[in-house]
């Protein structure tokens, strides 16, 4: 099974619910023309039309691209390892939702993104080394978010993200971070100031505002 057949069964069958990675991201957004890549069944870029501003998507989907149109949203069929079909700086904001750890080589795909944005890129990625995972890995079981369902290839955590992303000219304005146990209000508190301070540890997954050097 390819990547297609594999993002063609996954959205032949599965729909995306609003969870953090979308409500971040959405809140790093104001007003402009967005290009979400890896758009999947289109959710996001949904949450984007209800707020008034216009966006399009990439996926290398059928399944997800077609779930995209019926929400009445522009879509396109795009295979990653390809050059961004637009010009530079066409778009105000690119945005890539957990996409990057489905790649081989996800800096080559941020190059391309910083290309065609004038100046925002918005990434979210799960964090492969939180304090879950590791608990998980001594007790000689594989962490959840590196299950093969999952289709992760590339591990991600904070110095990783910050590496590839200064690598590709992008410049951190902002993070967020959700992490566990954060509905519990002491212990929540508690892992919250926590992920501020050790956030490979503490958080289970990044949302980063990057901005074009």
């Amino acid at each position: 099974m390819n990547v297609k057949q594999f993002e063609n069964n996954r959205w032949a069958k599965d729909e995306q619910v609003v969870c953090f990675r979308h409500m971040a991201s959405l809140a790093m957004i104001d007003k402009g023309v967005v290009l979400d890549l890896g758009s999947g069944d289109g959710l996001f870029l949904s949450l984007l039309k209800k707020k008034g501003i216009k966006g399009s998507g990439l996926d290398i989907s059928e399944e997800g691209v077609l779930r995209t149109r019926e929400k009445g949203i522009e879509a396109s069929v795009f295979d990653f390892n390809d050059k961004i079909p637009f010009e530079d700086n066409t778009f105000d904001y690119v945005s890539m939702l957990d996409l990057l750890e489905h790649l081989y080589t996800p800096q080559d795909l941020l190059i391309e993104a910083t290309r065609v944005s004038k100046k925002i890129v918005i990434i979210s990625v799960p964090n492969f080394s939180s304090l879950p995972a590791r608990i998980q890995t001594f007790l000689g079981k594989v962490p959840e978010n590196n299950r093969p369902n999952k289709g992760h290839v590339y591990w991600f955590n904070y110095s990783v993200l910050r590496r590839i992303t200064d690598n590709c000219g992008l410049r951190l304005v902002e993070i967020r971070m959700n992490t566990f146990w954060q509905d519990y209000f002491l212990i929540g508190l508690i892992s919250k100031f926590m992920t501020k301070i050790w956030p490979s540890l503490f958080a289970l997954s990044f949302v980063v505002k990057l901005e074009k050097k």
